[in-house]
């Protein structure tokens, strides 16, 4: 009984001092945490539209598709190398997002100069999308957003605005990686179509040829170093 009543009064000024410790904002403001919640679940989409992540995806998945391995390599690994390729093209546009965010936030005197300021932060990012959109793109989505206002707010609109940039960037993205997908496709198609003429000039019309063209098609792209080749090819794309 008497080391219980020594160890209660051991712990007593431990618990008036946890009881003298400041919460965090994160505890008193459960805003803050539901805004962190909400702007965790919005990075994966942000991700995917705002990067390179959706062009080297398709890339990738095309190429797969071209050499017939059916899931070779996997989903998951296709993936993670779009993520990783994805992490090489930001790279230099997050640091110059960094610095700018770095350098507002010490000119910042209070928190509404420094909300005011977040459009500087994220100029750069605005850059890279204005630079790989097209042009075309851009002005098709700025006739389409002029088109659902009134005749008063269509002069609003102009190609520099986020509601016509990314949808211009996405758009452009796409239809640059089905153009790289297609000349990716185009020899191994030559390649089957050579092999199902062999077979059929050899009378094996019982053989599948693309079973047969499978092991000729890995070796080629081994060959020729394929996966080394769509990275740099995919990475210098935006030089």
């Amino acid at each position: 009984m008497k080391r219980a009543a020594c160890l209660v009064l051991a712990l007593i000024p431990v618990a008036s001092a946890a009881r003298e410790v400041p919460s965090t904002g994160l505890d008193a403001s459960p805003v803050s945490m539901m805004g962190m919640l909400a702007l965790m679940a919005v990075l994966p989409f942000a991700i995917m539209m705002l990067t390179s992540f959706s062009k080297i995806i398709v890339v990738l998945s095309i190429a797969r598709s071209a050499l017939g391995t059916q899931q070779a390599p996997p989903t998951i690994v296709l993936t993670g190398l779009a993520a990783v390729l994805t992490a090489h093209v930001m790279a230099p546009v997050a640091e110059r997002m960094y610095a700018t965010g770095q350098a507002a936030y010490q000119e910042a005197g209070s928190s509404s100069q420094l909300l005011s300021s977040a459009g500087r932060v994220t100029q750069p990012l605005r850059d890279f999308l204005v630079k790989h959109g097209s042009a075309e793109e851009r002005a098709r989505f700025v006739d389409l957003a002029r088109e659902l206002r009134p005749p008063c707010e269509a002069s609003l609109v102009g190609e520099a605005d986020l509601t016509v940039v990314v949808p211009a960037f996405v758009i452009t993205e796409q239809k640059e990686a089905f153009q790289i997908g297609f000349l990716v496709f185009l020899p191994f198609l030559v390649l089957d179509m050579v092999v199902a003429n062999v077979l059929l000039a050899l009378g094996m019309q019982t053989l599948s040829p693309s079973q047969v063209s499978l092991p000729f098609k890995v070796l080629l792209f081994v060959a020729v170093d394929g996966w080394g080749l769509l990275a740099r090819g995919l990475i210098l794309g935006y030089r």
